[in-house]
């Protein structure tokens, strides 16, 4: 026994143990991709300089607040939890930046999420539309935007009257038994029946609905098993009890109770401001009206899929019932690496399609790493890649037409590392700009980022700004 404890005792190494070098764990592929990278410790700012040159502008260090995370003490952006997004003070920023030239600007934003840009529109007296289309989302956008009509009175007296005998039961696709603990799911599930037995029977009552059903979604992955940061995922250490539900929903609701009251004291002369967010496909939506302001953040090219990120909000509240549904919805949208190989093998027969010089050899390299490498998480990346930029040609094409003369369009997005290959996705943005016509005025770099794939490269999120002259 003495010596059995001296070896569990022992904090030695295994060459000091036993005398003798002990085999190294095998390295997995990813590790020694990493390792053999030719990208380790790498910078965007030296990857750009080539670019840079040839599109003739500089990139200026502006540090600011951007992310959406400073969102959640803000009046009604704190509605709902969000992790794409920009922040309020961002826009805000951006509005009284160009105040003296655009007194009551027309706004846009094609890619609205959960609707920061039209809401803080509304709060300073805009018009604004917003695209989206991602149901959920759009949902989260319109109940934040158009809501404001209700009586937070009359809200606080639904909520302790909600009927407690309806059960809800959230699709089989989701499989929630394992995404919650088996006493909070009975929570929620009785929550939601509650929320689902009250029965609008005017406007007031409608946004009322609206209000309980986003005050729901917005707690669901916090009563739950897992974790977003940024992608959906389980998180061993979380421990949730059975009245969490009851007790973040309730704070959820006293929260939009107090910005009810907030606004009918401070922005009575707003609530009827005209903010519409379409449930749409950029791609293909026709607009009706001219913007002097757009605002945006397409999605990144990068491997987050944002459907799939969202999919228990979306199937609890009706928007999904099955994993085809969510997967009609990402096939819609600007690609990103999680999208159908068979999308993607369209895409390459498609005969006009944008392309530049970059793009083409960008491909190219990525197709060499690949090879290279010997293993990739998709060998179709170089298509899916191209694909990323003729979606946002497309879209921004749509959108240029719209903008008055002296209009600005400007776009909050994130450079990539695909396969060793830098990808400069703001200055190819900056580019197809440029292309369609409208002046580059800045490119202001906001903060640093970390590639997911090499995690000592340094990439950047970038603040582009377009002018029609």
């Amino acid at each position: 026994m003495s010596n059995l404890n001296k070896v569990t005792d022992f904090t030695g190494t295994m060459d000091d143990l036993f005398g003798y070098k002990s085999l190294p764990t095998p390295l997995t592929r990813r590790q020694i991709n990493i390792a053999q990278s030719p990208k380790k410790n790498g910078s965007a700012n030296t990857d750009s300089i080539p670019y840079l040159k040839e599109l003739g502008v500089a990139i200026v260090d502006s540090p600011q607040e951007i992310q959406f995370n400073t969102n959640s003490k803000e009046l009604v952006h704190r509605w709902s939890p969000y992790v794409q997004g920009f922040s309020s003070s961002f826009v805000q920023g951006i509005f009284q930046r160009y105040g003296s030239e655009y007194a009551n600007p027309v706004v846009l934003d094609p890619f609205s999420g959960s609707g920061t840009v039209i809401v803080q529109s509304k709060i300073n007296g805009f018009q604004s539309h917003g695209i989206e289309l991602n149901p959920l989302l759009h949902f989260t956008g319109d109940a934040k935007v158009n809501t404001w009509n209700a009586d937070p009175d009359k809200l606080m007296h639904i909520i302790k009257g909600l009927s407690k005998t309806k059960h809800f039961s959230p699709p089989e696709f989701l499989k929630s038994s394992r995404h919650f603990k088996s006493s909070v799911l009975k929570k929620l599930e009785r929550l939601k029946g509650s929320i689902d037995s009250f029965e609008a029977s005017n406007s007031s009552e409608t946004s009322i609905k609206k209000l309980l059903l986003l005050a729901f979604s917005s707690i669901i992955i916090e009563c739950s098993n897992l974790k977003r940061s940024p992608c959906l995922g389980y998180c061993k250490s979380k421990n949730v009890d059975e009245n969490t539900p009851e007790i973040l929903f309730r704070k959820k609701i006293s929260e939009i109770v107090e910005d009810l009251t907030a606004i009918r004291e401070i922005y009575s002369d707003k609530i009827n401001t005209p903010g519409i967010i379409f449930h749409a496909n950029s791609l293909h939506h026709e607009y009706d009206k001219m913007y002097d302001l757009v605002i945006t953040s397409p999605p990144y090219m990068n491997g987050l899929d944002y459907v799939m990120n969202y999919k228990i909000e979306m199937g609890w509240l009706g928007f999904a019932d099955s994993h085809a549904q969510l997967k009609k919805v990402k096939d819609e949208m600007v690609v990103c690496d999680n999208v159908s190989k068979g999308l993607v093998r369209d895409f390459s027969f498609q005969k006009t399609r944008y392309t530049s010089d970059w793009i083409e050899d960008i491909k190219k390299h990525i197709s060499i790493n690949i090879e290279i490498r010997g293993n990739y998480r998709r060998k179709d990346m170089p298509e899916i890649v191209h694909k990323y930029f003729d979606d946002m040609y497309r879209i921004m094409k749509k959108v240029v037409e719209r903008i008055k003369p002296e209009g600005r369009f400007i776009l909050v997005v994130g450079d990539s590392l695909i396969a060793d290959t830098y990808v400069p996705t703001d200055l190819i943005i900056a580019q197809i700009g440029k292309y369609l016509g409208m002046r580059i005025e800045g490119i202001e770099k906001a903060r640093n980022r970390r590639s997911g794939q090499i995690r000592s490269y340094k990439l950047r999120e970038t603040v582009v700004t377009l002018k029609k002259d």
